[in-house]
């Protein structure tokens, strides 16, 4: 597209911090030591996990860049990185979390595929753009609106990038229309990250951001966004990152049994210590980070020293005037941070409350991540 353009080798990759534990070369999957998540309560740019699936886009002309926004509404059109500046702009702390995080854990008790990640695939950062909600309205979509007059349920966000899970095709991913176009729902069309221009790493020059929900929905590098009738049809949306019980193996798996994963589950991570550490007899701080997706709140943590026997609740720790969508915690000691769910409105708590009882009913049953 003009302006950007994705690569088709690895020649021009950004620098990255030399601490960061590589987990696949190229296309470039790292993560920080975990101590780095409880060193700040926001996580810094360089200590940020970087989740990618092919060579990095590059931005030749920022200003011929543009958006198009089509599909099922009446007044599709391109913007550019000026129409996006020029609506109002908004700061949101969200923590973002690759779909297979821990993959490592879950791999000694049985085997999934994927990239390998420790307990680093996680960071909290401030988000700086446009709300989609704003954006949706320039071609004609009211706020909290469900469905278009053309039938249109779902927002597809489209990439520069291009993946050999696509077969070369462009990365994509999608969420339901009322979340996109509900202002409280937080979601972004983020330019800046931790009050700086974001890096090619993380989307430069525009990204998605959809605070409470897997990372993967976060779409990088953005190209267009369709609305469109059904959820995405991409690789990532339907053939990856789905929750099947354990009598399901990969040579009886049926991909279109279930949905698709979006809002992330309660995590719970210590991050002051290894899980191979030994420590002398005595007291010990430890501290880590406790989060839970789709605006649901963290109650408590709680540490055992002595295999579960006995248990001590951790203290708690939040950044004054910081809010989070998705309440994140990082327990230290169990200090940690945490905030409400933002409050919704009736309407689009009622649109939204039947997707979401759908997924919630499933995970009341044994669950194994099929992943990448």
């Amino acid at each position: 597209m003009p302006g950007v353009r994705g690569p088709s080798d690895y020649s021009r990759e950004p620098p990255r911090h030399p601490s960061l534990k590589i987990n696949a070369k190229e296309p470039f999957n790292a993560e920080p030591p975990r101590s780095a998540l409880v060193s700040s309560y926001v996580t810094p740019v360089d200590f940020f996990y970087k989740r990618n699936h092919g060579p990095i886009p590059v931005v030749d002309d920022i200003h011929s860049y543009s958006v198009y926004i089509s599909g099922l509404i009446e007044n599709p059109k391109h913007l550019f990185m000026k129409d996006i500046w020029a609506l109002p702009k908004y700061n949101v702390t969200a923590t973002l979390q690759c779909a297979g995080n821990r993959r490592t854990a879950m791999s000694k008790t049985r085997t999934v595929k994927g990239v390998g990640w420790d307990v680093s695939a996680l960071g909290n950062a401030v988000w700086g753009g446009a709300k989609l909600a704003d954006v949706l309205e320039l071609v004609g979509i009211p706020k909290l609106t469900g469905a278009t007059k053309s039938g249109g349920k779902h927002v597809e966000f489209v990439s520069v990038d291009k993946c050999k899970e696509e077969n070369g095709g462009p990365y994509k991913a999608s969420i339901p229309l009322i979340q996109a176009t509900n202002p409280e729902a937080d979601v972004l069309l983020a330019y800046e990250m931790n009050g700086e221009t974001l890096n090619r790493d993380h989307g430069y020059p525009l990204r998605a951001i959809v605070p409470g929900v897997i990372g993967a929905r976060s779409v990088k590098w953005l190209d267009s966004i369709n609305v469109i009738t059904e959820e995405c049809q991409g690789f990532f949306m339907q053939k990856d990152y789905k929750m099947f019980p354990p009598s399901v193996n990969w040579d009886n798996i049926n991909w279109s049994t279930r949905r698709p994963q979006m809002d992330f589950p309660v995590q719970c991570a210590i991050c002051s210590l290894e899980d191979v550490n030994a420590i002398k007899p005595g007291k010990v701080k430890i501290t880590g980070y406790a989060a839970s997706g789709g605006g649901r709140g963290i109650e408590r943590v709680d540490v055992s020293v002595d295999g579960g026997k006995t248990w001590i609740e951790a203290s708690r720790y939040q950044r004054t005037g910081i809010h989070t969508l998705q309440s994140t915690q990082a327990v230290r000691n169990g200090h940690g941070c945490f905030s409400r769910p933002p409050l919704m409105s009736n309407r689009a708590l009622r649109l939204l409350r039947k997707q979401w009882i759908q997924q919630q009913m499933s995970n009341l049953k044994k669950w194994k991540t099929f992943g990448t």
